[in-house]
C-alpha cells in the first residue's frame, strides 16, 4: 500500500485529491496539510510513501518547504501539484529534488500513475518536460537571467509581474515590506533592469506573468 500525504491549502483540492485516490487498491491518504509548517510535522508523526505538494502555499512556499523535506526525509520522493504551466517551475522543482511535477490540469489516471511512479523509486515528468530538460542540456550556457534568481526571488519577480505591490506581496509571504524590497532590489540587479515596470516588461518578454 501506497501511503501518501497531500498538501495543498485548498479544502477542496486535497478532497478533490481523496476522491480521486478512494477507490484506488494500492493507494491511501494518510494525512493531509494546508501550510508549509503542516506538512513538515506530518511528515514527522505520520509514516509515508509519497508526499503530494503543492508548489503555492501561504507562509514559507513549496520551494522552501521542499529543500526541507529534502533535508530531513530523503527518502520519501515529492510530487509536486501546481497550477502553473509547466515550463514555468518542472525544470526549478526537479533541481530542488521533487520526483516529479504534475499541473492540477492532468487528468486523474495521470496523478495515480506519477504517484505510482514516484513511490517505486522513479521520476515522473511529462513528455513536455522531458523535452524542456533535453533542451536544456542541449542549450547554451548564457542562460536567461531568471534562471539565476533564487527560488523566492523567482516568487517575486513573478507576483510583481501579476501586479502584486510590494505591500502584497508581503502580506501573502508573511514577509517585512523591507525583506520583499530587498528581493525587488536583487532582482534588479541581477536582471540588469531599472524599476518595477522594467520587471513587469521582463516578465511578459520571458512568458512568466501567468
Amino acid at each position: 500500500m501506497i501511503r501518501v500525504l497531500v498538501a495543498d491549502d485548498h479544502p477542496i483540492v486535497r478532497e478533490g485529491i481523496k476522491q480521486i485516490l478512494v477507490d484506488i487498491d494500492d493507494i491511501t491518504v494518510v494525512s493531509e496539510a494546508a501550510n508549509g509548517q503542516q506538512v513538515l510535522n506530518a511528515a514527522w508523526k505520520e509514516s509515508c510513501d509519497v508526499i503530494l505538494l503543492d508548489i503555492s502555499m501561504p507562509g514559507r512556499d513549496g520551494l522552501e518547504i521542499l529543500q526541507e523535506l529534502k533535508k530531513h526525509f530523503a527518502k520519501i520522493p515529492v510530487l509536486v501539484l501546481s497550477m502553473y504551466p509547466e515550463e514555468q517551475y518542472a525544470i526549478r522543482v526537479l533541481k530542488s529534488g521533487a520526483a516529479g511535477y504534475l499541473s492540477k490540469s492532468s487528468a486523474p489516471e495521470e496523478l495515480i500513475s506519477a504517484i505510482r511512479k514516484v513511490a517505486s523509486g522513479g521520476k515522473y515528468i511529462s513528455p513536455a518536460v522531458a523535452e524542456q530538460l533535453t533542451f536544456e542540456l542541449d542549450r547554451d550556457p548564457a542562460r536567461p537571467g531568471h534562471e539565476r534568481l533564487s527560488d523566492r526571488e523567482y516568487q517575486v519577480l513573478r507576483m510583481i509581474a501579476a501586479g502584486k505591490t510590494i505591500t502584497e506581496i508581503a502580506q501573502e509571504l508573511f514577509l517585512s515590506v523591507k525583506t520583499v524590497s530587498t528581493y525587488r532590489l536583487r532582482i534588479l540587479q541581477k536582471l540588469n533592469l531599472k524599476n518595477t515596470a522594467a520587471i513587469v516588461l521582463y516578465a511578459v518578454e520571458h512568458n512568466l506573468n501567468h
